[in-house]
């Protein structure tokens, strides 16, 4: 549960969601740093900090080709995530005994 909440407090911010969501959609091949600053128009100071948390969380896996990292999103991470987010879907909850 604890990771599940430290991916989710991290997508809790509006860049760091766009950053995701475009390293999602850019699939296996991810994008360096300069590709995500130029699509989303945001500063690359401002990105690594974004970046940062993303690592941090598990979410974003970076690999590093002499001066360029490319990102990338953690496809398992991602699935483990929603996995738990859907984990109890519908299994209903029983009323407690001491609620009027």
């Amino acid at each position: 549960m604890a990771k599940a909440a430290q991916a989710l407090a991290a997508l809790g911010h509006e860049a760091r969601l766009s950053v995701f969501r475009l390293l999602v959609r850019s699939g296996h091949d991810g994008l360096n740093v300069g590709e995500i600053s130029a699509h989303l128009d945001m500063p690359a100071s401002t990105l690594a900090h974004h970046l940062r948390a993303l690592v941090s969380a598990g979410l974003v896996v970076q690999e590093r080709y002499g001066r360029i990292t490319v990102n990338r999103a953690d496809y398992q991470a991602m699935d483990a995530v929603l996995a738990f987010l859907g984990d109890e879907c519908c299994a209903g909850v029983k009323p407690k005994s001491n609620v009027a």
